[in-house]
């Protein structure tokens, strides 16, 4: 092993650089020593300045164990220094001094050594480090230093190479966001270990051996790329396993739908305006006001609004800083992404669950060298100022997230983040973000950061509204993990007085200004937390089975907790999204299991791949449509790929298989009987024994009886069935009022469809959002809903609803409710007759 010592004058930039060095080689194998700095004064501030005598101290404690020393130096005396502790030490350990940039160098150092690289091989990976940021940045006279490297000058013949004994190619398609950039290329070095690694870019582009971080990173390698990956040596099989694994993955960054280079230059209007720019100045929201959004955790609260902390203001773009003062200036940069990383750290240890794992990307992206890297290039070469080149360094990875369009333009809101947080630290002003209080309050932004988001719990924010954001957001996230009810996309929301009360509805995606008594009441009574018993039964002890709605094992695991009768709706969307290609049989398998074993002996009600419209998938339909909720989604896709539901229904008999657990499948997305009795046929085929469809199509409502012929039972998506049967994109807010399972229309059919489940004596469920609603429970009964599923919080509150009504009381709600001419005159009739039922138990 080849060990390094960094010599630099600031104790604090030495230790900034190491920090970012090991951020390269997280599972160690990398040994390290900082010699930085001359002390401290009286008052304990640390003297800048170099020690020889520390310098040679440190080469020698590394010469116990390792084979030599590579010695990096900032600049001036710390040279000398180095050269002073050459003639300083006791050991004879072979030792090179070397001239290479002090951060950059460091990094490719460290990472080099971290793969076994010998003396000379570690030395020139740090010579040529600046490679990758010239050609980035378009300097042709530092690109000499790129091709300082013990690796061949040629490139491999690759038609030779793939015939000769013992070398295997592979071609691997770059998956995440950010491309290769020094993270994912310190793991390709790590994971190479064992043979003889080179990676080219595809079709033409240069190549690179793996072990090494700067010739990697000059491949200049972006989301969407092929790389062409060739391994020699007795262990080249298991290798390119391992990055075939690292690329699939993402490198644990996340992998999007992969667009092709003229996607990316030529972004589609409409993916440009997904991440709008920042709105100010809203217009002053009055009293009983009603804004809508979209609700993406529900609940409801009252309380009063308050902001976020202001935000870092732009710093000046026209302050230069000299140029004997630009070190200086880069210096902070480096030690303020150290210290927000080190932050976000902290708070990721005391955070779980989703909130953990966003910490850290966050924490990442504050440490990544990349974003250090590009702005201390600002400083140097444009004499920016650290705040200012930090600030419109950020500012190109928003561009590009933004132009990426769909989710990935969610993430903007994460560089902002971490951009203010170290734009704060350098101008050493307050970070902005979620303020303390000792009361209950309603968060209002215009966009929440990870960070922020992920801060709220234990605190005294009872619920989120913000004007940007989607489903996935961050803010999504989050606040359904919490349990907060959230409303996202609420345009004028930012308009909203501070210390103004409004009543967020998470289920209904409203937010009202200054609501009645009357209105706070409600909101309160159904935040009151309900224990449930683990049986759904009337107060004439006639059973509605209560299940609860899944994605993977981690909701399995809340739905055990809440006690759940079964799983009415397992999304199994989670195997496929974030995919470039479909997943295994077995990898599925082993996915399903995790939810079908916590269920022993109960119901989980599976949904074959919802993809499509909304969730598209590259595999499958990412073509563009002209009408997505139209077109090739749900159960349609097998239309075009049908290996893919073979694929799942085979997977979903083998997780099940030896489990006591009643499995039964459902496709969604059906119009005709014919879609429902080919799909009935393929998964018994399977093995799987009970088959049923969603009914999310007026069309499937109106044939439930001929469609109980050829299954054997139902579900109602209510949130889609209101979206066709009122021809109104559930994804527009502006819309709300007719996406609304009260809606007269709905509910007949509905009724329908319960009416077809009695005669035929088959089940009929509800596992759209409105099975989840105290109120609408009752009606959905006395239409015939013989179960309902929902999220595990919403569990004890229906069942409560349900306990304090009959069955019969529930067929007059719903038969009144029926007959209303609107939704509100339907809510309002059903309510007084449960709400007397109720009373008179």
């Amino acid at each position: 092993m080849i060990g390094i010592v960094a010599v630099s004058h600031s104790a604090r930039l030495g230790e900034a650089a190491l920090e970012l060095a090991m951020q390269m080689v997280q599972g160690g194998g990398a040994r390290v020593l900082v010699a930085a700095g001359a002390g401290v004064d009286a008052d304990g501030a640390p003297i800048l300045g170099t020690d020889a005598v520390a310098v040679a101290t440190a080469i020698d404690e590394l010469a116990a164990d390792c084979d030599g020393v590579l010695v990096l130096m900032d600049l001036g005396s710390a040279v000398l220094s180095a050269e002073l502790a050459l003639e300083l030490r006791v050991s004879d350990v072979p030792v090179r001094l070397a001239p290479a940039p002090f951060v950059e160098g460091l990094l490719a150092a460290v990472v080099a050594a971290a793969a076994g690289g010998e003396l000379d091989a570690v030395a020139a990976e740090a010579g040529a480090a600046l490679g990758a940021k010239a050609g980035q940045l378009d300097v042709p006279e530092a690109a000499p230093e790129a091709e300082q490297s013990t690796a061949p000058d040629t490139a491999p013949d690759v038609a030779s190479d793939s015939a000769a004994a013992g070398t295997l190619v592979r071609r691997l398609v770059v998956r995440n966001p950010l491309g290769i950039h020094a993270r994912p290329a310190a793991l390709i070095a790590e994971a190479s270990a064992g043979a003889d690694v080179r990676l080219r870019r595809l079709p033409d582009g240069p190549d690179a051996p793996a072990s090494s971080l700067s010739r990697v990173l000059i491949l200049g390698a972006r989301q969407g790329d092929e790389l062409e990956v060739t391994a020699t040596g007795p262990h080249a099989v298991a290798v390119l396993d391992r990055l075939s694994e690292l690329f699939v993955d993402g490198f644990g960054e996340g992998t999007e739908t992969v667009r092709t280079k003229s996607q990316k230059a030529a972004p589609s209007a409409k993916s440009q305006q997904t991440a709008p720019p920042l709105q100010h100045n809203a217009p002053v929201v009055e009293a009983g006001t009603v804004l809508r959004g979209r609700g993406v955790s529900p609940g409801r609260v009252a309380a009063p609004v308050v902001y976020l902390a202001p935000a870092v203001g732009e710093p000046d773009a026209n302050t230069l800083v000299a140029e004997q003062d630009r070190d200086a200036e880069v210096s902070a940069i480096e030690w303020a992404a150290v210290a927000v990383a080190d932050q976000l750290r902290v708070r990721a240890e005391q955070a779980t669950g989703e909130a953990k794992d966003i910490l850290d990307a966050s924490r990442l992206m504050a440490a990544d060298p990349e974003l250090v890297a590009e702005a201390a290039a600002l400083v140097r070469s444009k004499g920016r100022t650290a705040a200012r080149a930090l600030w419109e360094t950020a500012a190109k990875h928003e561009q590009g997230l933004a132009a990426l369009g769909g989710r990935m333009a969610e993430r903007v809101a994460d560089i902002r983040d971490v951009r203010d947080r170290i734009v704060a630290e350098i101008l050493e002003v307050d970070m902005p973000g979620v303020p303390e209080r000792d009361e209950p309050f309603v968060l209002v932004a215009t966009d929440l950061a990870p960070a922020d988001t992920a801060s709220l719990s234990g605190g005294q924010c009872v619920a989120l509204v913000t004007e940007q954001g989607g489903p996935t957001s961050h803010t999504a996230i989050i606040a359904r993990s919490l349990g907060l009810p959230a409303v996202v996309g609420a345009t004028g929301a930012t308009g909203i007085p501070i210390g103004m009360t409004v009543l967020v509805d998470g289920s209904d995606g409203t937010v009202e200004a200054e609501p009645t008594e009357s209105r706070i009441a409600e909101a309160v009574a159904a935040a009151r937390i309900v224990e449930f018993d683990g049986a759904g039964t009337l107060a004439d002890g006639h059973r509605v089975a209560l299940l609860a709605n899944v994605g993977g094992a981690p909701d399995a695991a809340n739905a055990v907790a809440a006690r759940a009768e079964g799983v009415g709706l397992f999304r199994t969307e989670f195997c496929f999204l974030d995919q470039t290609e479909a997943p295994s049989v077995q990898e599925q398998a082993a996915a399903y299991r995790g939810v079908v074993t916590a269920f022993p002996d109960r119901k989980v009600v599976v949904r074959t791949l919802d993809a499509g419209s909304d969730k598209p998938l590259p595999f499958a339909n990412d073509d563009e449509e002209e009408n997505p909720a139209l077109g090739i989604r749900g159960l349609r896709i097998a239309r075009r790929r049908p290996e893919l539901l073979h694929d799942q229904l085979a997977a979903l008999a083998s997780a099940a298989a030896g489990q006591s657990a009643h499995v039964e499948v459902m496709a969604p997305m059906v119009a005709t009987v014919d879609e429902a009795a080919e799909f009935a046929e393929r998964a018994r085929a399977a093995g799987i024994e009970r088959v049923g469809i969603m009914i999310e199509t007026p069309s499937a409502a109106l044939l439930a009886a001929e469609l109980f012929e050829v299954i054997d039972f139902v579900s109602l998506g209510t949130n889609d069935l209101a979206q066709y049967t009122l021809a109104a994109d559930r994804m527009l807010s502006e819309l709300g009022d007719l996406n609304d399972p009260w809606q007269p229309a709905v509910l007949r059919l509905i009724g329908v469809v319960g009416d077809a489940g009695r005669a035929a004596g088959k089940q009929v469920g509800v596992c759209g959002e409105a099975a989840g609603d105290p109120a609408l429970a009752g009606v959905l009964v006395g239409l015939g809903a013989t179960s309902l599923s929902m999220t595990s919080r919403s569990l004890g509150r229906v069942a409560e609803v349900l306990a304090g009504v009959t069955e019969a009381d529930c067929q007059r709600a719903a038969e009144a409710a029926v007959a209303a001419p609107t939704a509100e005159k339907a809510r309002m009739a059903a309510r007084a007759i449960l709400g007397a039922a109720a009373g008179a138990q």
